[in-house]
């Protein structure tokens, strides 16, 4: 059970007038609760508080978070007691993706001390949603800070009466919104992470950052910007279900690697629901996955380049052998000439039985409410019927348990974010080669200590495993700097860790990643 020992006071500030030098976020709220983890009661103070950003000294944004520091030591303290849970505590920076996500998706699915209480398999529960104390929470070996950026969970930008900071673009029909852009919404991270570790005195922890999703982009190009520009040394990088190349997240029939990448989690699905004709007696379905994607390189790749050029005969016989790993009629991907997207796989793997699968995993099915209809436009059974569970967690975690006051809404995933998300590091307008996967590398090299874990979920079609299995033989790695990184899938989705057995596992392989530094 959570106790609650105290919470502070809180009342929303009003941001509608001109912002002076000393401007003030709303109050947040303090508490100390208490949480059991594996038979072991854990005392920490949480925290749900703004950090105001600025820019020329004048405030600009409100950055919400929620911290956990354990109280009395525990794992990973190395001197120091009390409410700031040990200053040479590790302490670890978390937030979502998106662009437009909050920080809640990691926190209440498997990160903080107490989680949804989702099915073995990641099944959303039926409500009402109940929150468990977690066995796998991170703060047994670290203190915790979950970050929403600007737009996100309850961080807002700061309004100006006389100079908007949102104003329309008329070229675009868009909102120009300052920290909705990958530069700036870096910069607002680092931000953040100065003026957490000065507010706090945590500049002697070993920092460590972990980011899902766009989150993993982000932490991929923190790696460098971190260390380059705001002095924050990092022991450690955490890249869950990562979507590190652009490039690689949009195909077309004139080009082949989204279509490599995706193809092994298609034939992981296959497996899943029955459906795949080269599964092996005995084969569990990560291996087949892996098959699929050793195919895929041989034989597909030269089909996917050079279509008619290979010859009819053995273009034809490769997209066979393709249809039958991933479950599709031969005639159908042949003429697609291999080129499935993710979306008509979800829809039609599993049509004869009114049923489409989930883009974010695609082990899970739900009814297709519109079985007559060619295109998907069914509800996602991983994004979106676990919206509401997230929900629940979040505002009975911030608002009761820590006791914050405020009228705000917690936008857990914003499209408005997302829709005017901008690339403000383009210089030209044919600059198309937009990733993080280069900042990782100079990461790793400016800082020879930090370790990396790359990871995915093997039926997760949006961020597909394959991606992170080709990019880390990609790096030219020396084999100290490989030695640093460890690249590791687990059954289940985008949020593979919802699953039981994939929490669990992702639990032991992060402690030991903490356990291994210094």
């Amino acid at each position: 059970m959570t106790e609650q020992k105290s919470a502070g006071e809180a009342s929303a500030a009003d941001t509608s007038a001109e912002t002076p030098q000393d401007y003030r976020p709303p109050r947040g709220a303090r508490t100390t609760l208490r949480s059991t983890a594996r038979g072991a009661t854990l005392t920490y103070e949480a925290e749900a508080d703004w950090i105001v950003l600025r820019k020329d000294e004048k405030p600009t944004a409100e950055m919400f978070y929620v911290r956990y520091f354990l109280q009395g030591g525990g794992e990973g303290a190395r001197g120091g007691e009390g409410g700031d849970g040990g200053a040479r505590r590790p302490l670890t920076f978390v937030f979502n993706g998106g662009p437009g996500a909050s920080s809640v998706y990691l926190h209440f699915g498997a990160v903080g001390p107490r989680r949804v209480d989702f099915q073995d398999r990641g099944v959303p529960p039926d409500a009402p949603n109940i929150l468990v104390d977690n066995d796998e929470t991170w703060l047994q070996f670290t203190d915790l800070v979950f970050i929403d950026p600007v737009g996100t969970g309850f961080s807002r930008m700061i309004p100006e009466k006389k100079k908007p900071t949102e104003k329309p673009a008329p070229e675009e029909g868009k909102k120009e919104v300052e920290y909705w852009g990958l530069k700036r919404d870096l910069e607002s991270i680092g931000e953040f992470a100065r003026k957490f570790l000065s507010r706090f005195h945590r500049w002697d922890s070993a920092v460590y950052i972990a980011g899902e999703s766009y989150g993993g982009f982000r932490v991929a190009k923190l790696a460098r910007m971190l260390q380059e520009k705001y002095g924050v040394g990092l022991a450690g990088a955490i890249l869950i279900s990562p979507a590190l190349e652009f490039t690689l997240l949009d195909g077309s029939d004139y080009d082949t690697m989204m279509w490599l990448d995706t193809f092994p989690t298609m034939a992981g699905a296959a497996a899943f629901h029955g459906r795949a004709r080269r599964l092996e007696d005995g084969e569990d379905h990560r291996a087949y996955a892996r098959r699929a994607g050793q195919f895929a390189l041989a034989e597909l790749l030269p089909v996917l380049a050079a279509g008619d050029l290979v010859g009819v005969e053995k273009k034809n016989g490769v997209l066979d052998t393709a249809a039958d790993f991933i479950g599709l009629p031969r005639e159908l991907v042949r003429a697609k000439n291999g080129r499935v997207r993710i979306e008509w796989f979800v829809k039609n793997l599993l049509r004869d039985r009114g049923l489409h699968l989930g883009l974010y995993d695609a082990s899970m099915t739900v009814k297709d409410p519109y079985p007559d209809r060619d295109e998907w436009t069914g509800p996602d059974p991983t994004l979106h019927m676990a919206e509401r569970v997230f929900a629940s967690a979040a505002n009975t975690q911030i608002r009761r348990s820590i006791g914050l006051d405020t009228d705000r809404d917690y936008d857990l995933l914003s499209d408005e974010v997302n829709q005017n998300w901008k690339v403000d590091t383009r210089k030209h307008a044919l600059d198309s080669q937009v990733g993080a996967t280069d900042d990782l590398r100079y990461g790793m090299s400016l800082n020879p200590g930090m370790r990396v874990y790359l990871t995915h979920g093997v039926y997760d079609l949006v961020t597909p495993f394959f991606a992170a299995d080709r990019i880390s033989n990609l790096m030219k790695l020396d084999e100290d700097r490989r030695k640093m990184l460890v690249v590791k899938h687990h059954l289940g989705g985008h949020m593979f860790y919802t699953w039981s057995e994939s929490r669990r596992e992702l639990f032991e392989d992060i402690r030991g990643l903490y356990g291994s530094a210094g």
